[in-house]
């Protein structure tokens, strides 16, 4: 399994970009996914972290995705906020991290907000991290986090702005989403697996955080889990995605005390 977080690393005016431990293998953002369009899935994120400290001594940039759960809070990987040492740490760790909420095209002409990430809390239990922004978000429903969790078969929906390549990868402007069934759920993971518009929609690198989440033909969307882990996209395989339902209770605790 590999994490899909991808790191660029600059050393001595040498960049250096990789996956930080993920094989290689074209394939799109949302591998075999399809473009959002300009409006839909507000609360996804897309995350840029640049300047972030290495044991070298040098500094590296990174990026996730994640989703808006309260007017000032998102829900991400827990390997999205990692020191020197590569442990998961409750404080951003990047010179800047920036949230952009709001903009299927983060490039483009659509309204939305770019904020500063200012306080990081990790789940103790699974690949999760919450962090607060700078100010709310004003005019963007909130995904809401689910009760339950989802049933084996359930179709769960995707959203992430993962690069459009595992060769060189390169984080995308551009939401893309995907459809992924349920296989499974344990403790803290649940496991999917591709559905539409291919067996092999998949995550990517920079797609870590990435929502999955419910849509019921009557009713809001609910998020059941993020982005974790899985082989190099695309792939038929397993996709380990960290459950979020079950933490509830400690993301409604930590944004009140918050």
């Amino acid at each position: 399994m590999r994490l899909r977080t991808v790191i660029s690393l600059s050393l001595g005016g040498v960049l250096v970009a990789g996956l930080a431990v993920a094989g290689v293998g074209a394939a799109n953002a949302v591998a075999n996914g399809e473009p959002v369009p300009e409006g839909e899935y507000r609360f996804s994120t897309r995350l840029v972290m640049t300047g972030i400290p290495t044991a070298a001594g040098g500094k590296r940039n990174s990026g996730c995705s994640g989703a808006l759960i309260t007017d000032q809070w998102i829900i991400t990987a827990g390997h999205c906020f990692r020191d020197v040492n590569g442990v998961r740490v409750d404080r951003p760790v990047a010179d800047s991290t920036v949230a952009t909420i709001g903009k299927a095209d983060v490039t483009g002409d659509g309204e939305g907000v770019a904020l500063e990430v200012v306080e990081v809390h990790q789940s103790a239990t699974a690949d999760v991290a919450i962090a607060r922004l700078e100010s709310p978000v004003e005019g963007i429903e909130p995904l809401a986090v689910a009760d339950a969790p989802p049933a084996v078969g359930d179709v769960l929906r995707l959203t992430g702005y993962g690069s459009v390549t595992s060769t060189n990868p390169v984080q995308e402007n551009q939401l893309r989403t995907g459809q992924l069934t349920v296989l499974n759920v344990q403790q803290s993971i649940v496991g999917v697996e591709g559905f539409a518009p291919a067996s092999n929609t998949t995550p990517c690198p920079f797609d870590s955080g990435g929502p999955f989440f419910t849509e019921p033909r009557f009713g809001d969307p609910e998020l059941v889990s993020v982005v974790s882990n899985g082989p190099s996209c695309p792939h038929t395989a397993q996709e380990n995605s960290a459950r979020v339902d079950n933490l509830k209770d400690w993301i409604t605790q930590t944004v009140t005390a918050g």
